[in-house]
C-alpha cells in the first residue's frame, strides 16, 4: 500500500476512537498536512509530516510507515514518530496546574450532598434559636 487516506489513517493509529471523530477533526480544520488544513479523504504517504490539534495540543508526526488496518496499542508506534516540541506539552501542563491553582477541590458551587447537610444544619439551628 502506497497511500491512505488522512482519516482512515489517523484512525488506524489510534489518534481517535472512531473514523468518523478524524474525519469530524479533519473537516474542523484540526488537521494539517504540509502546512495546509486536509479534507479526510486526503492521502498520506511515508515520510509525510502531520499535525494534528487534539486536547489544546498540537501534535506532530511523521508517517513512517502506512498499517494495512487498526493495530493494537502496543504496536501504533511502528507507524508514526512523534515530533511534539516539548514546550507543547508542557503548556498543557501549566493550564492544568493553572486550573487547579484558581479552583482548588471542594470549592465552588456544593453538590447535593453538601446542600442537603447544609439544609440540615441551618433547620437545627434554626429551632434551636426558636426555642
Amino acid at each position: 500500500m502506497f497511500f491512505m487516506r488522512v482519516d482512515k489513517y489517523l484512525w488506524c493509529v489510534r489518534f481517535y476512537k472512531t473514523r468518523n471523530k478524524a474525519s469530524q477533526a479533519c473537516k474542523k480544520g484540526h488537521v494539517f498536512l504540509r502546512e495546509s488544513r486536509v479534507k479526510p479523504s486526503q492521502d498520506v504517504f511515508k515520510g509525510d509530516l502531520l499535525k494534528i490539534r487534539k486536547n489544546q495540543i498540537t501534535f506532530e508526526i511523521k508517517v513512517t510507515d502506512l498499517p494495512a488496518s487498526r493495530v493494537g496499542a502496543k504496536l501504533v508506534f511502528q507507524y508514526y514518530m512523534d515530533q511534539t516540541p516539548q514546550e507543547n506539552l508542557e503548556h498543557v501542563e501549566k493550564l492544568r496546574y493553572a486550573q487547579k491553582h484558581y479552583r482548588k477541590k471542594g470549592l465552588g458551587r456544593p453538590t447535593k450532598k453538601d446542600r442537603r447537610e447544609l439544609d440540615d444544619f441551618l433547620k437545627e439551628t434554626n429551632d434551636k434559636t426558636k426555642e
